[in-house]
């Protein structure tokens, strides 16, 4: 296992340089069952890796391009009346792949951006009146530039917290820039991955995630965390539920990658800035999503080791 997720890295990082700390992120993401929201600059490499992704693992993939005139049936799918038949026939939209990839997403409506809650939530879509499920994995990657650029609508709470992790790539390391300078062509790179993985070993590595075994003091080091977020002044919300148990699943998954079957506290610090930046809201200011000094200043204050 450990050697088939190192080539999985490997392969990603032909065409994402210096980004295999985001790349393990990302997999650990989609081994939790999770969603995964990348907020960066246009140009930074989002769609590349959502694309690596797809291709490493042999998922479908499809990309979705959210614009400000966008409507939910655009993403969900829509009945058309065919004459010949004398009846409706559903066509299903973009949603209805293993990996779906929402790009710049907070340039649509908020009506647009909820279209995708039940399909990320409970893996369907209602449509007509009918309920459709979705492919098995599904995975959704959004993509969102900072809200300063023009065009760009706030995703609600609701949204955020849909998300098991929000990363950023950020700028590339100069060695990496200079591979780019020198030749090294993402998208020729991009065309010439091979699938590591089917379907079915894909499941199977994500069933095994529930099978790492966290300590009974590595879980009430988990819960020191998620109760100092609810009762400590600077948090105007604290992590809930669902946030502690994503934080859970993603340290797991994390270990997993790491070739353990245990959980460490380290796992459970690597994912914490991904996992609870977007949940996080400080009080000084009540700008949600904007928990990184939070988490920072979480991870000093909370000791690993019951005092």
């Amino acid at each position: 296992m450990q050697k088939l997720i190192s080539a999985i890295v490997a392969d990603i990082g032909k065409v994402l340089l210096g980004k295999d700390h985001q790349v393990k992120l990302a997999l650990a993401c989609l081994l939790s069952r999770g969603h995964l929201l990348i907020e960066d600059l246009p140009g930074m490499g989002k769609t590349t890796l959502a694309h690596a992704l797809a291709q490493v693992l042999g998922l479908s993939y499809k990309r979705v391009q959210f614009t400000s005139d966008m409507l939910p049936a655009d993403i969900l799918g829509v009945s058309i009346f065919e004459r010949d038949s004398g009846q409706f026939r559903f066509h299903e939209g973009p949603v209805f792949s293993q990996l779906l990839l929402a790009d710049e997403i907070n340039r649509a409506s908020p009506k647009t951006q909820s279209a995708l809650l039940e399909a990320m939530e409970e893996r369907q879509v209602s449509v007509d009146g009918e309920t459709r499920p979705l492919p098995e994995p599904f995975f959704v990657i959004a993509t969102q530039n900072p809200l300063h650029q023009s065009g760009t609508f706030s995703l609600p709470e609701s949204q955020l917290d849909r998300f098991l992790m929000r990363i950023s790539l950020g700028y590339p390391t100069r060695e990496a820039e200079r591979a780019l300078f020198l030749g090294a062509d993402p998208r020729a790179q991009l065309q010439q991955l091979k699938p590591r993985v089917d379907v079915t070993a894909l499941k199977k590595m994500q069933g095994l995630v529930g099978q790492v075994k966290a300590s009974e003091s590595l879980l009430d080091y988990l819960e020191r965390l998620v109760l100092h977020t609810r009762q400590s002044p600077e948090c105007a919300v604290g992590l809930s539920p669902r946030g502690a148990l994503a934080l859970l699943h993603a340290a797991r998954a994390w270990a997993l990658i790491h070739g353990r079957g245990h959980l460490l506290p380290e796992d459970i610090q690597a994912v914490l800035p991904s996992v609870a930046g977007h949940r996080l809201q400080s009080d000084s200011h009540g700008d949600w999503g904007d928990g990184t000094q939070l988490v920072e200043r979480l991870m000093r204050q909370v000791d690993i080791i019951a005092a």
